[in-house]
């Protein structure tokens, strides 16, 4: 039994297929096949049942791809305390952020990160939440940076940050004449939104208590798919959107004097770095997360503050 076998059933179970899994190991796919059968052989079992498509894993199969993952686990660990004793962090660091969050982190996070670690191949990619656990599961991201808590017992979440809801209103709209607003003071038939591919929109949803928003008292409907595109709509027609409060810090201040801020206790997403539980890279991590929250205000970052954590189902 070799380690190289180990990658690759790993990556059949992973992937459903002997191509994709060849694919991925960059090996060809009779290499892949022979020497999953030679493990096979050797051990005197059959781990896949070739009979279907995709391809099933069979009881036992199961079973010592368990103990296949946490083989891998230990031998990244390995690698890991060898490049953790190196002064100059290196390696490669692959990392998924949900669309709403990346504009406001990923020119600082990216900026910093390529000037400390030269050495460093470092991938950020947008992605909506789905997408980043599925590829998390299977092994082809590090971690994401996303809005929790996701309730998944395969995921590992550590907090980083609390990031406000504000509302951003069309010129002279009659909501801009309080200081500020509490749920009950929104009108879900004025308020553009995220479609739902986007877990921000869940997040507004359980704030306003509202399935549906601008369009559904007329026979114009619109759900957006990015941030600058709500912003857009309320300069070009009316009504408000529901903002990340980031996502405002560089507005003129003709657009600043259009936000208005929630009551106490103000409704936030909780944003997170997720990974899956056989993650290694622990100093790349922590190098990573130290160049992200340098960007992000300190009252954000406080822990036990009384906040209203919508949630994203």
């Amino acid at each position: 039994m070799t380690l190289t076998q180990i990658e690759y059933i790993v990556a059949v179970e992973q992937n459903g297929s002997f191509v994709t899994a060849a694919e991925k190991c960059f090996v060809t796919q009779p290499t892949l096949s022979m020497q999953i059968q030679k493990l096979e052989e050797e051990l005197g079992v059959k781990i896949f049942d070739r009979n279907h498509h995709p391809i099933v894993t069979t009881d036992m199969g199961k079973r010592i791809l368990d103990q296949a993952k946490k083989v891998l686990y230990e031998r990244d660990l390995i690698e890991e305390l060898i490049n953790a004793q190196k002064e100059e962090l290196i390696g490669s660091l692959n990392v998924g952020i949900i669309p709403t969050v990346a504009p406001s982190i990923v020119p600082h996070t990216f900026k910093s990160m390529v000037k400390k670690f030269a050495k460093l191949d470092i991938t950020l990619s947008e992605m909506n939440t789905s997408t980043i656990i599925e590829k998390l599961k299977i092994g082809e991201i590090d971690f994401g940076i996303l809005s929790t808590p996701l309730y998944d017992k395969a995921i590992k979440e550590q907090i980083l940050y609390y990031e406000p809801y504000v509302i951003y209103a069309s010129k002279n709209h009659p909501i801009l004449k309080k200081e500020k607003l509490s749920p009950d003071d929104l009108n879900a038939n004025e308020i553009w939104s995220l479609g739902d591919e986007h877990c921000m929109r869940f997040q507004i949803i359980n704030l306003c208590g509202k399935q549906k928003f601008v369009g559904s008292q007329n026979t114009f409907s619109y759900n957006s798919g990015s941030i600058l595109s709500l912003i857009n709509m309320v300069d070009s027609n009316s009504g408000y959107t529901i903002l990340p409060e980031l996502a405002t810090r560089h507005f003129p201040k003709v657009m600043l004097d259009r936000i208005r801020h929630f009551n106490d206790p103000l409704p936030v997403r909780e944003i997170s770095l997720v990974t899956n539980k056989y993650f290694t890279k622990n100093k790349l991590s922590i190098a990573f997360t130290d160049s992200l929250l340098a960007n992000i205000p300190d009252e954000m970052k406080l822990k036990g503050k009384k906040r209203n954590i919508l949630p994203i189902h």
